[in-house]
Formats: structure tokens, sequence, C-alpha cells
């Protein structure tokens, strides 16, 4: 949350530090704003839906869907670090589908969504991470 904060009020405070460039050449302001669009983009457009027994994510310019079928593992308590993470937390999901496919993902309700992945898909084993409570 604060690197949303200090994103917002950066363009902020240069705008009042530096108020001529900007009062004479307004289009330099411009550039400023992207930022903060591209961070409550991620922030506020990320979300998980299971719809028509498909696991539907969305992040960003992240967007997916995976048969439930498919789910080998899922792994809980556990952060990603490389490949696909429509995500915007740690200590979420890791979703192992098909054979070498992964995604991370971090739904407010992880267990919520561990049961409802169940319900489809008695089959998916699932690895609680060391340390996760």
């Amino acid at each position: 949350m604060y690197l949303v904060g200090g994103i917002i009020l950066l363009p902020i405070a240069i705008f009042f530090l530096d108020k001529k460039t900007f009062t004479e050449n307004p289009f330099t302001f411009l550039p400023l704003p992207t930022p903060i669009v591209l961070t409550l983009w991620v922030y506020f457009g990320t979300y998980y839906k299971i719809e028509n027994k498909e696991l539907v994510y969305r992040s960003a310019f992240f967007r997916g869907k995976i048969d439930i079928q498919s789910v080998k593992e899922i792994i809980n308590g556990k952060t990603m670090w490389s490949g696909t993470k429509p995500a915007t937390g740690r200590n979420g999901l890791i979703v192992k589908y098909n054979k070498y496919d992964e995604v991370y993902i971090t739904p407010e309700n992880k267990d919520a969504m561990i049961s409802d992945l169940l319900s489809i898909n008695a089959k998916i084993k699932i690895t609680e991470y060391p340390g996760t409570v």
C-alpha cells in the first residue's frame, strides 16, 4: 500500500516543486500519471473466479483460464518469484496444472478458493508450505 501512496504522491510533489515548468509547458506533466494508472490497474484489476469448471484469472495484462480438471497440485503459503504471477501479494497459492505449467495467485480467501477447487476436482494434491498457519 505504501508503494501505491508513493506513486500517487510523487507526481504531485514534482508538480508543486516545479510549477513554472508545468505552467509553461503542460505536456511535460503527461508522463507522470502513467505509473499511477498502471499501479491502480494492477491493484484494482486483479481477480480470480471459477466459471464453467475453469479457474479464470486476470491481473492487468495477465489473463487466462485453467481447466480445473487439469490441476494436479496447489501449494499453499509459498511465494513464487518467477513465472506467471497475476497476483498482488505474498504467501499465495501456486497452482500446478497440465504437465509443467504453474501460476501464482493470491485470492482474498485462500481456504475458500482451495475448497471450491476441490469440490470440482477432488484429486488435487494440497501441499502446505512450512511456516504456513
